[in-house]
């Protein structure tokens, strides 16, 4: 026992990585075996209150880290999950877009969430980890990201309003290509066992719940190339980069629920997130600039949270004064 709290893990005890993954294992388990055993439709009053519960385990665990770690890692925490589920909220609009696309119902578009977040869960593991790796050999690094933010911010402000056609995305055509397909849905599954050819033989099919699925975990990848290097600019210390980072999307089935209803309310919300990257990448600058050591925890927070509230708010006004029919800017292509 006494080597497994004293056993050092990228900076932290190993058993506070055990503790993680322990609880992040206990949270789906819960939601998949006893939430939603049965295949069904979330509506939007369950949905707020899985959203409140997620985002209530992410602050007391943020807690938990104020306590054990400092406040500078409590800080640095919340900071990242602020950032985290705001950059998520974006990747609703995608969700939205492919469950669209491949007439998903709502019944069924948990299941595809559940295990594009188990995929999340893994995925953004190795970005993470290449990225600390990459840091801590490698520290020039750490402006390299900040000035790929700078310009991806930049990018998302001048980004066309046109709406990327999935129909011609490079990697839904690469599965169509190399996989059997088909062309409607067999209810939960992913893959179907169907007569194929002129003799009939039985071969599987994917389904479009796979395909809807492969696109969301490709436009996971896409955003975590945003995502992780925002968190790394906040925090070099691995720990608060994965859990700000995992706590974040664990909410995202539940807050996609409660907002595909309502997308059209937030939509200059792209602009604020735009401006957040601009911000998170310029104060790395802007700190070495001033002759600071790091930039202060306390003004990041702030400033986060003034940026997406002006957002939000700016969004709302102009959704109600417009009758809620205010163009949705489009999103980055999957």
């Amino acid at each position: 026992m006494d080597l497994f709290t004293s056993v050092m893990f990228l900076g932290q005890p190993l058993w506070m990585w055990a503790a993680f993954l322990v609880l992040v294992v206990g949270l789906l388990a819960f939601d998949l075996g006893v939430l939603h055993r049965k295949t069904r439709e979330i509506d939007v009053r369950e949905s707020l209150m899985l959203s409140g519960l997620y985002i209530a385990l992410g602050l007391a665990f943020g807690a938990f880290l104020w306590m054990q770690l400092g406040q500078q890692a409590g800080i640095e925490y919340l900071t990242g999950f602020v950032i985290e589920k705001s950059l998520a909220m974006d990747n609703v609009f995608v969700i939205a877009m492919i469950f669209g696309f491949f007439a998903i119902p709502r019944e069924l578009q948990h299941r595809v969430l559940f295990w594009g977040i188990l995929g999340v869960i893994v995925l953004r593991a190795i970005m993470i980890g290449g990225g600390a790796i990459l840091v801590q050999n490698f520290s020039w690094v750490l402006y390299v990201f900040a000035a790929f933010l700078v310009v991806t911010g930049i990018k998302m402000l001048w980004m066309s309003g046109e709406e990327p056609d999935l129909s011609k995305n490079p990697v839904l055509r690469f599965v169509c290509r190399h996989m059997r397909v088909t062309d409607r849905l067999h209810g939960s599954n992913f893959f179907v066992r169907l007569p194929h050819g002129p003799r009939g033989a039985v071969a599987t099919f994917a389904t479009p719940l796979f395909l809807a699925l492969v696109l969301i975990e490709v436009a996971d990848v896409i955003f975590a190339v945003d995502s992780v290097p925002a968190i790394f600019a906040i925090t070099t210390d691995p720990y608060i980069v994965y859990t700000s980072n995992i706590f974040a999307v664990l909410g995202l089935r539940a807050l996609y629920f409660a907002l595909a209803a309502v997308l059209h309310r937030f939509a200059y919300l792209k602009q604020a997130l735009a401006i957040l990257l601009v911000f998170i990448g310029s104060k790395i600058f802007v700190a070495d600039l001033l002759g600071w050591t790091k930039f202060p925890a306390e003004w990041s927070l702030g400033i986060t949270f003034a940026i997406l509230a002006s957002g939000v708010g700016y969004s709302l006004w102009r959704t109600r004064r417009d009758g809620g029919r205010a163009a949705i800017p489009a999103q980055e292509g999957v």
